[in-house]
């Protein structure tokens, strides 16, 4: 039978990991098959691990304000980065790796050999409380660590920092669910698969057909999946772009209507007259013109014909009145 490898952050309450107080879920007749890795003073280890960068970073500060004083108490006190950080580890559940039972301890084995090649792993992640726990319904395992950033630029040279230490042991986020401490803890789910294995577990994963991969398999697989990622975020840009140009054409679609309706047809546009009457904006050239072509139509309507040539108006009336007249003596005569 197939049993799960879980693997997920704690709470880090460390007096509960260390027993110094039981829950109501505890087997106190048990606690003493608890195994303790190791139990550092957290104080102390900041102490160790930061102490000279911290001087070094003091001694290029002036002024007293811009000093850090305590190193711990900064990181307590700050909004970005915690003191510590747990991560819990578990093969199988209660009902196929219960304590007490043969598998029980077959998987408290092999957490016991996680645990013993965590540091190696996981270089930047000091673990100062380690503990694996028999006296509840599962064997498990907590992890509590600094997170550990050295040769950094900002900020003290060896530093606090989750994301910077991560980056340092080769994890990159990509996307705000593939972030550094998930890409992290999925590799430690197929380490602890890998030791799981060797102690005759066969491993199958919840809510998913993928079978568990080997190592170089999932980093085959991160690294297309964050090839897709990549080729989604550039046609998302590609949108991006053609939605800016759709709106850009909608203004000029809109400008252009608008020009549409002001632009009245010329004939409805009146000139505009100086005071002596004459239009503005035509020329003395224009206004002989217009004399001669009126000259021109006087004359033509005084001979009967037009300015073109032919008939003026009053010319071919009276030939029909006269040609009117002559039909009627001849109606007489007969």
């Amino acid at each position: 039978m197939g049993v799960t490898i879980s693997g997920m952050t704690g709470a880090g309450s460390i007096r509960h990991n260390n027993r110094s107080f039981s829950a109501a879920n505890v087997d106190r007749s048990r606690t003493e098959q608890n195994i303790v890795f190791c139990n550092e003073d957290l104080k102390q280890v900041y102490h160790m691990v930061f102490d000279e960068a911290l001087a070094a970073y003091n001694a290029k500060k002036t002024k007293t304000r811009d000093k850090i004083p305590d190193y711990y108490e900064h990181i307590r006190q700050s909004k970005q980065e915690k003191l510590f950080h747990e991560a819990i580890f578990q093969i199988g559940n209660m009902s196929d790796c219960g304590c007490g039972t043969p598998d029980g301890e077959r998987a408290a084995a092999a957490l016991k050999d996680f645990a013993e090649s965590f540091a190696e792993r996981n270089p930047h992640l000091r673990v100062f409380n380690m503990v694996l726990h028999m006296d509840e319904a599962t064997p498990h395992l907590h992890v509590d660590f600094i997170p550990v950033a050295t040769e950094q630029s900002r900020g003290l040279s060896t530093r606090v920092s989750m994301k910077q230490a991560l980056k340092q042991q080769g994890f990159v986020g990509v996307g705000r669910k593939q972030t550094e401490w998930a890409a992290w803890m999925e590799r430690e789910k197929e380490a602890l698969t890998e030791i799981a294995q060797r102690h005759d577990f066969e491993i199958i994963s919840l809510g998913t057909n993928r079978p568990h991969m080997d190592l170089p398999q999932f980093k085959e697989a991160a690294a297309r999946l964050e090839a897709v990622q990549q080729q989604t975020a550039a046609v998302e840009r590609e949108v991006a772009e053609l939605e800016r140009q759709r709106d850009a054409l909608k203004g000029t679609v809109r400008l252009l209507k608008e020009a549409d309706r002001v632009n009245a047809p010329l004939h409805d546009i009146q000139p505009e007259k100086t005071l002596t009457g004459a239009v503005k904006g035509v020329t003395v050239d224009q206004v002989e013109q217009s004399k001669e072509n009126g000259t021109a139509q006087r004359d033509g309507s005084a001979q009967g014909t037009g300015a073109d040539g032919g008939k003026h108006p009053s010319a071919v009336t009276g030939a029909v009145h006269e040609e009117a007249a002559g039909r009627s003596a001849a109606a007489a005569e007969a």
